[in-house]
């Protein structure tokens, strides 16, 4: 389905259609995943213990199970979500020829991704807030639950699918300034590229412990386009390289640098993911050519162990 089908809906409720196709698919295909058994109502019972009252066990679920399970309340189950997207110019590569879920550059894929995240929270009635920076904080808005907050964001996600930028940022910077505004413990989510004009890594991932303070837990979408920045899959033709967020070029013919280039981007992602280990965040790695069932799974891991 792509968006430019649906020209008689507000782009908020098409935005909002793709996100659901992204979850309805999702939850669809769990049968052939190790997460049979979850549905998108998964938190709202608990095992029973032993000693503690039975006035809130679900007997009817207890008929079908066999099992004891515990009604969840709101207070209960509610959880705070803060996603964080990288809106800089590096995020909206590669460039999109539609908004098909196919072809969706990084940003594209990210906001879509977090649209998909929003609706199970939303069925989940948790709380989500959202961060959008560039070379600037572009956008923040509180954990909240309500439709409303809901559409907010939504309005504020959508035109990540069509706007475009060239700008460069410091994402540590940014970092820090969400971590002073989240004070209650949550799930934090950051999508970005980890292509940085400063390439201080102890910088960012002092930034990411800050995100850790009052006992968030913290989950990295590294985002990437695994078939032209992981494998630098171009014919051999000369071509000019071009930085998007600088400007700086180079021209080479890809056949002579591919293999030194994949030794050093596969290097630079394993030390990626042994300091998100030392520093005990999650490292998730997305391919945004390969769907987003790493995105959702992800979350209903973190969400389990969470609550």
């Amino acid at each position: 389905m792509q968006l430019d089908k649906l020209k008689n809906i507000d782009p908020v409720d098409n935005f909002e259609l793709l996100a659901n196709q992204v979850v309805e698919g999702f939850f669809a295909g769990m049968h052939k995943s190790p997460f049979h058994g979850f549905s998108v109502e998964f938190a709202e019972h608990r095992l029973y213990n032993k000693g503690e009252s039975t006035k809130h066990i679900d007997w009817k679920l207890y008929a079908k199970t066999d099992k004891l399970y515990v009604k969840r309340y709101d207070e209960e189950t509610n959880l705070r979500c803060h996603i964080i997207i990288d809106n800089s110019g590096s995020m909206h590569y590669p460039e999109s020829k539609n908004n098909s879920l196919e072809s969706l550059n990084k940003i594209g894929f990210s906001a879509v991704a977090t649209a998909a995240l929003m609706s199970i929270l939303k069925k989940q009635r948790d709380a989500v807030g959202l961060s959008i920076y560039s070379d600037t904080y572009e956008y923040y808005a509180p954990e909240k639950s309500s439709e409303r907050h809901h559409r907010r964001i939504l309005h504020h996600l959508e035109p990540l699918l069509t706007n475009s930028t060239q700008t460069t940022t410091e994402t540590y910077t940014f970092l820090h300034e969400i971590a002073k505004k989240i004070h209650r413990r949550s799930m934090v989510f950051l999508f970005t590229d980890m292509w940085q004009a400063n390439t201080n890594s102890d910088a960012l991932f002092e930034a990411l412990r800050h995100l850790k303070y009052n006992k968030h837990e913290v989950v990295l979408f590294h985002t990437y386009d695994s078939e032209t920045e992981i494998n630098f899959d171009f014919d051999n033709q000369p071509k000019r390289f071009l930085d998007v967020e600088t400007g700086e070029h180079i021209n080479l013919y890809a056949d002579n640098v591919k293999e030194q280039y994949r030794e050093v981007v596969e290097n630079y992602f394993q030390q990626l993911k042994l300091k998100c280990m030392q520093y005990k965040i999650d490292y998730v790695p997305v391919a945004i050519n390969k769907g987003f069932h790493s995105v959702l799974s992800a979350y209903l891991i973190k969400r389990k162990q969470f609550v």
